[in-house]
């Protein structure tokens, strides 16, 4: 790829010397002189200059975007023409005088107009775009599941077997061989734990590969003038347009700089988990009885019921409960919950220190009455 790359920046920066100095010879009338050498190599290195700095600021532009571009400004083409077609038709039929100057501006205008159009509907319209002829029929690509590429982070964690067995990742996981690579390389590294994680992340992959109805691919595209990874796996993304799944946490942070979308396995595991478990806590504000003695009921802030043992001789006070059972039913969930026992112990407790502040008050109540007479 780098030589691939090198070979045309090359090829064409000689094109662009030769047709500048050609240019600049040509049209002088003094001929080859070493100032128009110079001014067609100065031309020509500009024009080089300008080609590889234009590569560098659309290197995201990736080649779907660039073939919607391209059928965009082809279709804006067609409709400025025909717009341009009927304008003159119209200009002949109602013998209007236009100068040829304004003439001409007009119609740069319609075909710039036009070809703008046509290329900002096309790229809007991307995921509806189908074209249809006579017994074939190009089905929008916008429809297919993109693919994802492999971080070797995630062979680390082993649910990654258990969401590949499930199905949902068939013909979709793509594994980077400089990420093989990678791993092959940590096997021999001095470092014991960086070598214990690399044989598991190798023992996952086995048995990925074991799964045949996943489907897993390899990629051989590899960037040999990047040397972090991270930055190899972004660029492969692009390239491909492609998501990437990992288990690393700092990924997501990178996917913010880099403009890839980044699938983190931990994130999605928190996604999927149960809202309320057996035996967790929650803080709940009884607001009625239950149908049952010494029932409770209180709503969660999705409206969710939670019914609380216990919880009838706290009713508008907000306490502490914990889960006993989740129920699912057709009309949404039902949470049913013990109340603490800390809140009686708290109710005692604020009860005992009234009782003790009301015998503070009578005792100096007291004592201020025997004092007066």
């Amino acid at each position: 790829m780098n030589i691939s790359l090198l070979f045309i920046r090359t090829f064409f920066t000689l094109l662009c010397f030769l047709f500048s100095i050609t240019y600049s010879i040509l049209s002088a009338p003094e001929g080859a002189t070493l100032i128009n050498l110079s001014m067609g190599l100065l031309l020509g290195s500009g024009f080089a200059l300008f080609f590889i700095a234009s590569e560098f600021l659309l290197k995201r532009f990736n080649l779907k975007a660039f073939n919607l571009a391209a059928l965009g400004l082809f279709i804006g083409f067609l409709m400025g023409k025909g717009v341009l077609l009927i304008f003159q038709s119209a200009v002949e039929l109602a013998q209007l005088h236009i100068q040829p100057d304004v003439l001409s501006f007009l119609q740069i205008g319609i075909l710039l107009f036009c070809a703008y159009q046509g290329m900002i509907m096309t790229v809007k319209a991307s995921d509806e775009l189908s074209i249809s002829i006579p017994f074939i029929r190009f089905t929008p690509s916008g429809q297919k599941k993109k693919d994802l590429l492999i971080d070797w982070s995630i062979l680390t964690d082993s649910r990654i077997i258990d969401m590949a067995s499930s199905g949902i990742l068939d013909y979709q996981l793509i594994l980077p061989r400089f990420a093989l690579k990678e791993l092959h390389t940590l096997v021999e590294s001095s470092d014991e734990s960086l070598k214990a994680k690399a044989k598991r992340c190798l023992e996952v992959f086995k048995r990925l590969e074991t799964i045949t109805t996943l489907n897993l691919r390899y990629c051989d595209t590899d960037f040999p003038e990047i040397k972090d990874p991270i930055s190899k796996l972004t660029q492969l993304a692009r390239l491909l347009d492609a998501n990437i799944i990992t288990a690393d946490i700092n990924r997501i942070q990178q996917s913010s700089i880099e403009g890839v979308r980044i699938i983190n396995i931990h994130m999605l595991s928190n996604a999927l988990k149960p809202l309320t478990q057996t035996g967790e806590q929650l803080t709940i504000k009884v607001q009625r009885y239950g149908k049952e003695p010494r029932q409770g009921v209180g709503y969660l802030e999705d409206g969710t019921m939670v019914v609380v043992n216990g919880g009838a001789e706290y009713i508008g006070e907000t306490i502490k409960a914990h889960v006993l059972s989740v129920k699912h039913t057709s009309s949404g969930r039902m949470i049913f919950c013990n109340a603490n026992e800390e809140n009686s112990l708290l109710e005692d407790n604020l009860d005992l220190d009234t009782n003790l502040l009301d015998s503070e008050l009578e005792s100096k109540h007291k004592s201020f009455f025997t004092t007066t007479v």
